[in-house]
């Protein structure tokens, strides 16, 4: 090999190292922008605040967000007939996502997270505590990750 071989194959070398540290860099924003979400939905939930859903979530005709067997379709039937609600239907509400796993691929990714839900319900007192799964899709949207679809579905904790 001579001197030249040697000092293009460092280079190449190098070039290749510097562009797996830019995708790893890349990938590391796209997930903790997806974990960014994720918790401010889950303040929005708590504080009954449709912003972050309206701010996070993608509207388009067709939208469909499903909890424990029910269904809301479009962003303002979520927004206005169940996170906002729920601020006066119950006291106390906590949310926490947990364990919560990223998944990018290119322009479309998803995330699971365990769900705890507490609350006290206003009109009887009765307490809720239901623990479960939730499932998040999102797509790149002029630079900015949106989501598209969520699925939730959880249990009464058992004393």
């Amino acid at each position: 090999m001579t001197d030249k071989s040697i000092m293009r194959n460092s280079v190449y070398g190098l070039l290749a190292v510097s562009l797996l540290c830019a995708q790893g860099v890349l990938a590391n924003a796209d997930e903790q922008a997806l974990v960014d979400i994720i918790e401010s939905v889950e303040r929005g939930w708590e504080t009954a605040d449709g912003t972050p859903f309206r701010q996070h979530f993608l509207d388009f005709e067709g939208a469909r967000y499903i909890e424990s067997g029910g269904q809301n379709e479009g962003l303002d039937d979520l927004v206005i007939h169940h996170v906002e609600p729920e601020g006066d239907a119950l006291d106390g509400l906590d949310l926490i996502f947990s364990n919560i796993e990223t998944h990018v691929e290119g322009d479309f990714a998803w995330a699971v997270a365990d769900v705890e839900v507490k609350a006290t319900v206003n009109r009887d007192g009765r307490k809720i505590h239901n623990r479960g799964h939730e499932t998040f899709l999102f797509r790149r949207v002029d630079g900015e990750w949106k989501v598209v679809h969520t699925h939730s579905s959880s249990r009464p904790v058992k004393d």
